[in-house]
């Protein structure tokens, strides 16, 4: 482990996990234990700067089937919607993850504002101040299915933000994310000892001073300063913190080192892939994100991780051989990123550019125009989904609409804008997902019953961040492919090599993981395909 202030909780669970088991099921012939690993904003372009480096986890995993190329392929490109389609098979218009926050108008509170993985039926619930809840995920996740064939299946899902662990563990009440200086579960769960025992020791590594870590040799030409016109730079940081910044904490490689610490002791504590029945292990590692929108995806920061998160998954895999479990493991992200303009452009993207700040006034201008209290318009940003308010009157509804669809069209930064209704017109696309349209992109994540009136597409390398500032400087959530196009990976022993670079969706993994273990999804309605993973050419895995 690159980590050596974890040794007091790495070293008691790698013997925990070494130790002979009492009694040693034989092995079954099909895996016993499914690993779905979450990167979050590990963007297939990320995974191909780094891959000639990889030495750890991610070498073995290049050494299983990959498609170092796969998609995203819906439009809203957020951390819940990716998430939701991982272990479900099922695109946002299918499981009604349309983004991290819609808008309901029909809720009987203030906030009209809806978290994607909040109780709206909570009293007092907001969406910045909300109870979990997995209810808004409108489809079974793999967990969900097995546990309905098999009582006995367990879904343990560990993750670095809760939407990541909720919408990839399904119904599963073994749940875990940071929250107040540790993980945490739903309102009234008790906490396992496993949790209790990381807890203790996220809290002691917080409240302890951080050097800056080493530079790996590959990663010393990331070390370039990017200013940010602010006074402020980017690109030479080694994430040095201070004793108590849990921010720092989150922001960097040790966040992930907890996460698959615990997901270890869960291993062993729940006995995982060993009482006869197939388990899930959903794992949401959220570094690569937070690092990706606080230093941008392409700097020394960003390798600095990525180089880490490669031991990282490289010991986590040791100790799952080293228990003998029979299992397998895809290993994806939620979306892509895009990194700060300002690198962009001193690298050769003439068009990179950040949103000017006049965008916001557009809704005000609007309602001034049509002489209507404001808001009359509601988004979570300057891009995706808008909504007219309930307040308009029904009589100018459309007129709202049509001002918003010239004022909008008319701004330089906005490649188009969509009624809600052309988008619900369009039928769900079957081409692969490199072929897909704007509209077909835009379909893959409309949901008629929570999506916008219209939906704001910026143009391509549009950063919707007006004025960066350390802590956010990149994002994500465009249709565009560097957004869309993700690494999907998949490895168990005695896979054999093959990599295709054609391209694949995350919708996929469900039906793939399922015919790898055996399991039948019958009427079960998804999106995806089963992926042929084995590489004899007169042998199947889809033959189910």
């Amino acid at each position: 482990m690159p980590f050596a202030r974890f040794s007091a909780l790495v070293t008691p669970m790698l013997m925990a996990l070494s130790a002979p088991a009492a009694a040693q099921q034989a092995e079954p012939a099909r895996p016993s234990l499914v690993v779905a690993i979450s990167v979050d904003q590990l963007s297939a372009d990320l995974f191909a700067t780094h891959r000639s480096a990889f030495t750890g986890g991610l070498a073995r995993l290049l050494g299983g089937v990959v498609f170092p190329s796969g998609y995203q392929a819906h439009a809203a490109t957020e951390t819940c919607p990716g998430h939701s389609t991982i272990l479900t098979g099922a695109f946002p218009a299918r499981s009604g993850i349309i983004a991290n926050r819609w808008f309901d108008m029909g809720v009987t509170r203030e906030d009209v504002r809806v978290y994607c993985a909040e109780d709206v039926a909570v009293e007092g619930s907001t969406s910045s101040n909300y109870t979990r809840s997995n209810a808004n995920l409108l489809v079974p996740t793999l967990g969900d299915l097995l546990r309905a064939a098999d009582p006995e299946s367990r879904t343990v899902a560990v993750a670095g933000k809760d939407r990541s662990a909720i919408m990839m563990g399904g119904r599963t009440t073994m749940a875990y994310w940071p929250e107040s200086g540790g993980f945490a579960s739903y309102a009234g769960s008790e906490l396992p000892a496993s949790v209790t025992r990381v807890n203790q020791a996220v809290g002691a590594s917080v409240a302890q001073a951080q050097e800056g870590l080493p530079v790996p040799a590959h990663c010393a030409p990331f070390d370039r300063a990017i200013p940010l016109g602010n006074g402020q730079s980017v690109g030479t940081g080694r994430f040095a913190h201070d004793a108590g910044d849990a921010s720092g904490f989150l922001s960097s490689p040790e966040a992930d080192l907890a996460v698959l610490n615990l997901a270890s002791e869960m291993v062993r504590e729940q006995q995982l892939g060993q009482r006869g029945s197939t388990d899930v292990l959903a794992i949401g590692l959220a570094a690569t994100d937070y690092i990706g929108h606080r230093y941008g995806t392409h700097g020394l920061e960003q390798c600095i991780q990525i180089m880490s998160l490669d031991s990282m998954l490289g010991a986590f895999f040791e100790e799952l051989d080293a228990s003998g479990i029979n299992y397998v493991v895809v290993l994806t992200a939620d979306h892509g990123g895009l990194d700060l303009p300002e690198r962009q452009a001193a690298q050769g993207a003439a068009d990179a550019a950040r949103l000017t700040a006049d965008l916001d006034a557009i809704a005000d201008r609007i309602a001034e125009d049509s002489g209507l209290p404001a808001p009359v318009i509601r988004s979570d940003g300057p891009f995706g989904d808008f909504y007219i308010d309930p307040s308009v009157p029904e009589d100018r509804r459309s007129e709202i609409l049509d001002r918003a669809l010239t004022a909008y069209s008319a701004h330089q930064q906005i490649r188009a804008v969509y009624t809600g209704g052309a988008i619900a017109a369009q039928p769900l696309p079957t081409d692969p997902p490199e072929q897909w349209t704007l509209l077909d992109r835009l379909r893959a994540s409309y949901h008629p019953d929570r999506s916008g009136d219209f939906l704001v597409v910026l143009e391509p390398r549009v950063t919707p961040i007006p004025d960066p500032g350390v802590g956010y400087v990149a994002t994500h959530g465009s249709p565009w492919d560097y957004d869309r196009r993700v690494p999907i990976l998949f490895w168990w022993n005695g896979a054999e090599h093959f990599e295709q670079p054609l391209g694949v969706m995350t919708v996929d993994i469900l039906p793939t993981l399922a015919s790898l273990i055996g399991f039948d999804l019958g009427e079960t309605e998804i999106d995806g395909r089963c992926l042929d993973v084995i590489a004899a050419v007169d042998a199947s895995n889809c033959s189910q």
